[in-house]
């Protein structure tokens, strides 16, 4: 299938790795001239590099190596993609915890990294897209947005929100072609899920590798989640043949998720 979208430029932050690199890589191969944007320079040019090689020269690759999360990453991202036909954001979760032990200073940096800053890329691009007659705005989130995860208090708070953004707004872009959707990623086989379950298996007495493949076991796909096959299904909602769904919560858990709404 011709996605429609060779081309078309799009802006994939924390794309040096995990879930964001796999949308990087899944666009790039559909023709889009993409711009990275990651914080570990030498992380992200790797990831270039391997991009460049895999897609040829007529593909454009930029990078930008920044925090998202802060003015002066943002303002770099959109130097180098000022006018993006695609955004998908996507920044890392805050760390687990207690909420007793959670001051003021924790809740703001999560809603800065995980709900302000997608709102202010959003901001920056949408009326571009809308004047254009195109844009794709991915937002990664979690599945903690339909199922909460006690220990995952400040993500859930910060990503919920995002949600209810977005639920507003998606109804005011669509006329114009631009749609705004979340894709809500349960368990990946990527470096953040290891490093989440390292401290559960060491408070549990395992081995981080066994404590891992039972929780492996435990998803009805007997498996984890591939970045790529993430990046593909990312892809399609960028996609020309995408147009008509927006403001959608979309779930990737290997059916993880027992409800029907």
């Amino acid at each position: 299938m011709d996605l429609g979208i060779a081309g078309k430029t799009a802006l994939v932050c924390g794309a040096s790795k995990g879930l964001g690199r796999g949308c990087a890589e899944a666009l790039a191969r559909e023709g889009v001239h993409v711009t990275l944007v990651a914080r570990t320079a030498e992380v992200l040019e790797a990831t270039a590099a391997a991009l460049r090689a895999s897609v040829g020269p007529q593909v454009q690759i930029k990078t930008v190596a920044a925090d998202i999360t802060t003015p002066a990453g943002r303002a770099l991202a959109l130097a180098a993609c000022p006018n993006p036909d695609i955004l998908v954001t996507n920044a890392g979760g805050p760390p687990p915890g207690d909420f007793r032990q959670w001051e003021r200073e924790q809740w703001i940096a999560a809603l800065d990294a995980n709900m302000l800053t997608p709102i202010e890329l959003i901001k920056a691009t949408v009326d571009g897209m809308m004047a254009r007659g195109f844009g794709r705005i991915i937002n990664i989130t979690s599945s903690t947005v339909k199922a909460p995860i006690d220990a995952l208090g400040l993500s859930n708070g910060a990503r919920a929100g995002l949600t209810g953004f977005v639920a507003g707004i998606a109804r005011k872009t669509v006329e114009k072609n631009v749609t705004i959707n979340n894709l809500l990623p349960g368990p990946f086989d990527t470096e953040r899920l290891w490093s989440t379950l390292t401290a559960p298996a060491l408070a549990a007495g395992q081995s981080v590798e066994v404590f891992v493949d039972e929780r492996r076991k435990q998803n009805p796909a007997r498996r984890f989640g591939n970045p790529a096959e993430f990046g593909a299904f990312c892809t399609f909602l960028c996609s020309a043949h995408a147009g008509y769904m927006t403001g959608q919560n979309i779930l990737l858990d290997g059916g993880a998720y027992p409800g029907t709404l």
